[in-house]
């Protein structure tokens, strides 16, 4: 598979457009920089870049209006990075449209991690939902059959943990809120999100955990929702 081309690194920073930069620099062959978020809607819009690093606290518009803008018309994964540590604003930016958030000050080599991540699952995203046989660590996953065998023996789901699973895998690598789970897998608004959640999810890492204690296929981002990693 081709690496990807390019990726637009959204900062009002030079300092932090310069890390960014540097940190993804093997990565793509292209890198395109933006200081304000009209800026970076425009060049967006001109390059369509593969994967966009966005700065929340921008000087003309907030990221959240980024995301919106770019959502309406590009499916390219959206990254976010800011100093901010509210669950309320990870949670506002992921249902406007972003697909991971990084928090200021950040390690390069988990910033470049999360990158790669979005652009594997943007490559294959159409594939784990749908038909595609997926392989994490000793486990083969055949949505599309509807079977799971780890370590090469049969494991059982009950439907609402299939719907669960196939959501995770939908996105998979991807940071979904307890909120977009809970209407991907119940269809419904209304509820505890949470509550309904922990029970499956916990259901899920028993069966597909090699250590259900310290999950390394599942992820909870605390407060926010969960990640299920295709490199676990």
């Amino acid at each position: 598979m081709p690496p990807p081309t390019s990726v637009l690194i959204v900062d009002d920073e030079p300092h932090i457009r310069r890390a960014v930069r540097n940190a993804l620099d093997e990565d793509f062959d292209r890198i395109l920089e933006a200081d304000t978020g009209s800026a970076a809607v425009d060049l967006a819009a001109a390059h369509r870049p593969d994967v966009v690093v966005l700065d929340l606290s921008l000087p003309d518009k907030p990221g959240v209006w980024v995301c919106t803008q770019l959502r309406k018309w590009s499916t390219a994964p959206i990254v976010v990075l800011s100093a901010q540590h509210s669950e309320t604003e990870k949670i506002r930016l992921l249902d406007a449209g972003a697909d991971d958030y990084v928090t200021k000050p950040f390690h390069p080599g988990e910033l470049v991690a999360r990158v790669r991540a979005q652009v594997r699952r943007a490559r294959l995203s159409e594939v784990p939902g749908d038909e595609g046989v997926v392989r994490v660590a000793d486990l083969v996953i055949d949505a599309g059959a509807r079977t799971v065998k780890r370590a090469n023996e049969n494991v059982h789901l009950t439907p609402t943990e299939w719907d669960l699973l196939r959501a995770f895998l939908k996105d998979a690598g991807k940071t979904l809120t307890h909120q977009q789970l809970f209407r991907a897998v119940w269809a419904v608004s209304s509820g505890d999100p949470q509550q309904y959640l922990r029970v499956y999810v916990a259901n899920l890492r028993r069966k597909l955990e090699p250590d259900s204690v310290r999950p390394r296929l599942i992820i909870t981002e605390p407060g926010v929702g969960y990640r299920f990693e295709v490199d676990g």
